[in-house]
């Protein structure tokens, strides 16, 4: 072996060296982060999968393992079923209306000039507070005797509403409650999709005839905004299966369980009837059915153009 064949192999080898040192490296610094994500979050889920094949009640000090038992039960259950349409006819709602309603009002709000910082801080002022706050003001605003707003419903000639004690329409109250939350975070991250849009768009359009409201939006505005809309509804679904607050301040899952949703079902099960290993097969469907809405996003952002 000559000497420059001897200096490139030993370059090589320290090359081959150094790389395997940085690597080794990346890891060390990783390690600390890797630990704490499995302290705080791997460990916890996989303790309340393993609860979840046991019939543990809280406190008990001996438990044995029931198998499927805690899921068969969840099936035959009719309180877990109509907490699960419950959720889903909410979450329906409150997305479909805070997307909606969040684009509409970023296009109103995009072109207002120097107020677009005003109308901003107003929209969001909601997200900024708590549900529980929010629940306890719209206990009040809606309440059926002392309420602002059946105080004009009567004004007009109407029949009071009782919006949080009848059945039919309880559901849809907590759901305005919850797009009223979360119009304005909507409304801001449509607003920052709308700033990455071309202006040379909407003159290509308006050449073409597509000058009018209805046809800048459904052929330009909206079809731009796809990955930002991909982004809006995932974000908003997951924070509407959430829905426990204004459940647990305003209506306690009545009247007649029909506002009873999946979250609440799980906070009875654990702290009013100490069913643990029960509770923790609903929390691990509900955690599948958080990581179904994730795989959705996955898949959806895919066929969405990203310019």
């Amino acid at each position: 072996m000559t000497s420059f064949q001897t200096s490139q192999a030993n370059r090589h080898g320290r090359g081959s060296r150094q790389k395997t040192r940085g690597v080794n490296l990346a890891y060390l610094f990783a390690l600390p982060a890797a630990a704490l994500l499995t302290v705080v979050v791997l460990a916890p889920i996989a303790i309340v999968i393993a609860i979840s094949f046991t019939d543990y009640s809280l406190g008990a000090t001996e438990w044995s393992g029931v198998g499927m038992h805690n899921y068969g039960e969840l099936l035959h259950d009719k309180n877990f079923v109509n907490a699960l349409s419950n959720t889903a006819l909410y979450v329906a709602v409150v997305v479909s209306m805070s997307v909606l309603l969040g684009l509409l009002l970023a296009i109103l709000v995009h072109d207002t000039g120097r107020l677009r910082r005003v109308y901003e801080i107003i929209f969001f002022l909601p997200v900024a507070s708590t549900m529980v706050a929010l629940g306890l003001v719209w206990k009040f605003m809606l309440h059926n005797r002392i309420g602002p707003v059946n105080e004009i419903v009567a004004a007009l000639g109407f029949p009071r509403i009782d919006f949080f004690n009848n059945p039919s329409i309880a559901i849809f109250a907590l759901a305005a409650i919850g797009v009223w939350h979360l119009v304005g975070f909507n409304m801001i991250l449509f607003l920052a999709g709308l700033t990455g849009i071309p202006r040379d768009l909407y003159q290509a359009a308006a050449v073409d005839g597509a000058d009018g409201f209805w046809d800048r939006l459904f052929r330009v505005t909206w079809p731009m905004l796809g990955p930002t809309t991909i982004f809006v509804t995932i974000t908003s679904t997951i924070t509407a299966f959430q829905i426990f607050d204004t459940v647990a301040v305003i209506t306690h899952g009545g009247p007649g369980g029909s506002t009873e949703v999946i979250l609440y079902q799980l906070y009875q099960a654990s702290f009013q009837y100490f069913e643990t290993g029960y509770a923790s097969a609903l929390t691990v469907v509900f955690l599948i059915i958080m990581m179904a809405i994730s795989l959705v996003q996955i898949f959806a952002a895919r066929g969405v153009h990203y310019s």
